[in-house]
């Protein structure tokens, strides 16, 4: 059985995706590495895709998910930085410096590469002036040496979320063959059925009943947008609602697309309603990391019975 591991974008978010994951990891006594075929991720589950798969010493992964978590906890102040005037700056500028994010990126993930993940890797961006996707891949990094990105540059252009950061630059063998990303998020915030479709089709199809997917959320957006108050307004005003609209628009319709084609024995979807934590993406405060810790913890606890049953399934398979 091809066993699929997705991961949504959601920035801070992804503290939540990370405790569902040291929970498999705790429950199996096995690295992620070993129990899924494909890692997919976009955004900031595309940042810890690539740092669930990037090799360690003796062949064995760099990290496991608990250390993941720390990422958040300890550096989601570096990446998501607070300055006094932010509310001014961002509506003429990206909202953060990409000075911060890129090292952090860096200090995780080093010089490794994607030819060098410990399972298949699958990573989605968007190139802004070629108005296409991007996904990398690491069968075809192994193919090409042209396709061989340092993961944390991966990572950092699957994370450039329009209005946060600015997109990324990457550099190809020749200074005129970059490429300028931003986040996949915008055509695939739930990654799940470009995971699958990839693990599944051309030589050697893999039909649906050959295939297990573990999607996560990173948490849903729960504020409505009131009529009487958006009526009226202009581009200025949806620039941000509109982008927080589509990522979560877009992840629940691939939910429904992959609840319909696999079924509840060969997919499962673990996503909170985020009751006790804020919704913002790039809120790192004290206080909002701990509300997301008891949010992901309230989403394990609620899922006990479905976990058990993942597991059970990745052991076996």
């Amino acid at each position: 059985m091809a066993r699929i591991l997705s991961i949504d974008g959601g920035g801070i978010r992804g503290l939540i995706p990370a405790m569902v994951l040291a929970e498999i990891e705790k429950s199996t006594q096995k690295p992620i590495v070993e129990l899924f075929d494909i890692v997919a991720g976009t955004s900031t589950g595309g940042i810890l895709a690539c740092g669930l798969c990037v090799p360690g010493a003796e062949g064995k992964p760099k990290f496991t998910a608990s250390t993941l978590v720390d990422l958040y906890l300890h550096e989601g102040r570096r990446i998501f930085p607070y300055h006094l005037f932010e509310r001014i700056t961002e509506h003429f500028e990206a909202k953060y410096p990409s000075g911060g994010i890129e090292q952090v990126l860096h200090d995780y993930l080093g010089e490794s590469r994607l030819s060098e993940v410990l399972t298949e890797l699958f990573v989605t961006a968007y190139d802004i002036e070629r108005r296409k996707p991007r996904f990398f891949r690491s069968r075809d990094a192994r193919q090409d040496p042209a396709k061989d990105h340092l993961l944390w540059m991966i990572a950092r252009a699957t994370s450039a979320a329009p209005t946060y950061f600015e997109p990324f630059k990457l550099p190809g063998v020749n200074p005129e063959d970059y490429e300028a990303l931003i986040d996949g998020g915008v055509f695939a915030n739930n990654p799940a059925m470009c995971a699958y479709v990839d693990g599944s089709t051309g030589p050697g199809q893999v039909r649906p009943e050959g295939v297990l997917v573990i999607s996560l959320g990173t948490g849903s957006q729960n504020r409505p947008l009131m009529y009487d108050r958006v009526k009226d307004w202009g581009q200025f005003q949806w620039t941000k609602p509109i982008l927080d609209v589509t990522f979560q628009g877009i992840s629940a319709t691939t939910h429904y697309q992959l609840e319909q084609i696999l079924g509840e024995d060969h997919y499962f979807r673990l996503d909170a309603e985020l009751t006790l934590a804020s919704d913002e993406m790039d809120c790192a405060s004290v206080d909002n990391l701990r509300k997301l810790q008891l949010q992901a913890a309230k989403l394990i606890a609620d899922n006990a019975n479905m976990l058990n049953k993942i597991c059970a399934l990745l052991a076996t398979s």
